[in-house]
């Protein structure tokens, strides 16, 4: 039965309708052990963009395995309206708002200095403008807060999750990365007609691209970088941002507990999933899908540099 599992995955993951949906995730749910209860008791985790959907979610996810959690949001009001449902659905759990800007290099800077500790790290802030938007300190819109933000985020809390007996730091991608390749030479999407539904996706690769660089980084410190995608959720950013998408798959999306499932395990699992992979469903998948997204020569070192240099890593 679980051969027939495995099989029925794997081709619901190819066809991407089936393994993205509500569907897929019933599926695979069938061959799955449960978490430990208090798994993360004693833990405390940072989740961005927690304010509603898939953020929110994990957040409510990890406060109930017993994490204490930080909400970073944009929004404060939400924050506290997230928080006020976490603690009603667990009674008794620590939850915290901190007001961070993930786009904002500056704003991130002051968040960590504020974070004492920290062993579970979620980067789940997203955005997807419509028209090419610029950040206060030069940087397109998508590419400071998928990319640059979360980067400069981990690196200033290096220290305190290496600090941690088991830290886990988990970039939030998405499904749609599979259709781009990374953008080495136009990072910021200077280039072309601008789309926003292009530049999410492009910025989703470029976090995918992350993982292995990040983990190599922090091998010595024991950091366990990992990548997933949610498949697709029904969330206030996936209505608000792609109206149309939302009308015609409403049927078949999942709930935003249902996408944020794999971020909790990862951040919990044990023993510990393996770092530097991409995930979906508690399962590896493969980091390209189409011959044309493959990274051509030179191409991850160069985006690197370009990462590096405009967060101002050491």
């Amino acid at each position: 039965m679980s051969e027939l599992i495995s099989v029925l995955d794997t081709v619901a993951d190819r066809l991407v309708v089936p393994g993205y949906s509500k569907w897929g995730y019933r599926l695979r749910q069938r061959s799955w052990s449960g978490l430990e209860p208090g798994a993360l008791r004693g833990a405390a985790a940072v989740v961005t963009g927690a304010g509603s959907g898939i953020g929110k979610a994990t957040a409510l996810g990890l406060a109930r395995l017993g994490a204490d959690v930080v909400l970073a949001v944009r929004d404060e009001r939400k924050g506290e309206a997230a928080r006020a449902e976490i603690v009603a659905a667990v009674p008794g759990a620590t939850v915290l708002v901190r007001h961070c800007d993930v786009s904002s290099l500056e704003s991130v800077r002051r968040f960590a200095a504020e974070i004492d500790r920290v062993d579970v790290l979620v980067h789940n802030a997203g955005v997807l403008p419509q028209e090419r938007t610029v950040t206060a300190e030069g940087h397109e819109l998508t590419f400071a807060t998928h990319v640059l933000g979360p980067l400069l985020m981990t690196d200033l809390l290096r220290s305190r999750l290496a600090a941690s007996s088991d830290p886990r730091v988990v970039l939030v991608s998405s499904g749609g990365m599979y259709t781009q390749r990374l953008r080495a030479d136009d990072p910021e999407y200077q280039e072309g007609t601008y789309k926003g539904a292009t530049a999410y996706a492009r910025t989703k690769r470029m976090q995918v691209a992350l993982v292995p660089l990040l983990t190599e980084r922090y091998a010595a410190e024991g950091i366990a970088v990992h990548g997933m995608h949610p498949g697709w959720a029904d969330t206030p950013g996936v209505a608000g941002s792609l109206p149309g998408f939302h009308r015609l798959t409403g049927a078949f999306l999942r709930t935003a507990e249902q996408g944020a499932d794999t971020v909790v395990w990862l951040a919990a699992a044990s023993p510990a999933p393996r770092a530097g992979r991409f995930w979906h469903d508690r399962r590896e998948r493969p980091v390209h899908l189409l011959p044309a997204t493959a990274e051509k020569p030179g191409d991850v070192a160069a985006f690197w540099r370009y990462c590096a240099a405009a967060a101002g890593l050491r």
